[in-house]
């Protein structure tokens, strides 16, 4: 890294439950979802530079893109572009998040740019600014810039803190394909959800769960019906030794499980298929 460098953290976030609960006029769907996000994360280093450049090594990095159309450089060009920087960046990502897989890898990594690129150049941009920029960029980027769970809802711009997450393993689980974010709301059938209202903080894993059981994911079916898989991949994980719940994170392909403990989680994936790609800790 060289001096003056800044290394960034893009956690995967998980969505505990997702309930459609409205469409707006112009299509976009409304949403509702207590979103955590686990320990995995992808690692983004900025050093300085004359211009905007990007290298991306690790899981998947050989099928995603590196060009203009690249989150991460978006995001630079969006930030440069409203504050006026004239500095650049070159970015080295590398990725642990699976693409396309519902946990928000992508805008994960362009959170990571902002946080990254605002030490960098100094901007110290409030707060409220910076979320702003984030929501040009993805309905999923200002969740994804604090990183802490929270209660989303419009379409995942309407951001607020969430109770206290007990402490529990996790087990995430893709079977190695990938889901189109539109096509899986396009392929939603059935009547919107009411909304649903946390009456009581939960106090334990098992009031978390109670209330995950009565939510749980409205895209599921959805995404079932293009990829079976994913069908195969709840069956596996809700038969596993000592799982408490589990359920499809956002769009999908990606599903999750929770565990009393990690060491429970551990003992729980090793039961599972081997060639499909898991992650094993905990969510924060």
């Amino acid at each position: 890294m060289e001096p003056g460098g800044e290394v960034e953290t893009a956690r995967a976030k998980v969505n505990l439950w997702l309930n459609v609960v409205g469409r707006r006029d112009d299509g976009y769907h409304l949403l509702h979802s207590l979103v955590a996000f686990a320990d995995l994360g992808d690692t983004l280093r900025i050093a300085p530079a004359d211009g905007l450049s990007l290298v991306v090594e690790g899981l998947g990095a050989a099928d995603l893109p590196t060009g203009d159309d690249n989150l991460v450089l978006r995001a630079a060009r969006l930030l440069a572009g409203e504050s006026g920087e004239k500095a650049g960046a070159a970015f080295r990502l590398v990725k642990r998040i699976p693409a396309a897989a519902g946990l928000g890898g992508g805008s994960a990594d362009a959170a990571a740019a902002l946080r990254g690129l605002c030490r960098l150049w100094r901007l110290g941009l409030p707060s409220a600014t910076l979320s702003a920029l984030a929501a040009r960029l993805g309905a999923d980027v200002p969740m994804c810039l604090g990183q802490r769970a929270c209660l989303a809802s419009g379409v995942g711009e309407k951001l607020e803190p969430a109770p206290s997450l007990p402490s529990c393993g996790l087990v995430l689980v893709n079977p190695g394909v990938a889901l189109s974010t539109p096509q899986v709301f396009a392929a939603r059938r059935g009547d919107f959800s009411p909304p649903r209202p946390i009456d009581r903080p939960w106090s334990d894993l098992a009031g978390l769960v109670a209330a995950l059981a009565v939510r749980g994911n409205d895209l599921t079916e959805a995404a079932v019906a293009i990829q079976p898989v994913v069908g195969e991949v709840l069956v596996a994980l809700r038969g596993t030794r000592g799982v408490r719940y589990a359920a499809m994170s956002g769009s999908g392909a990606t599903c999750f499980a929770l565990y009393d403990t990690v060491a429970a989680a551990e003992r729980a994936a090793n039961d599972l298929p081997a060639p499909w790609w898991r992650h094993v800790g905990h969510l924060r």
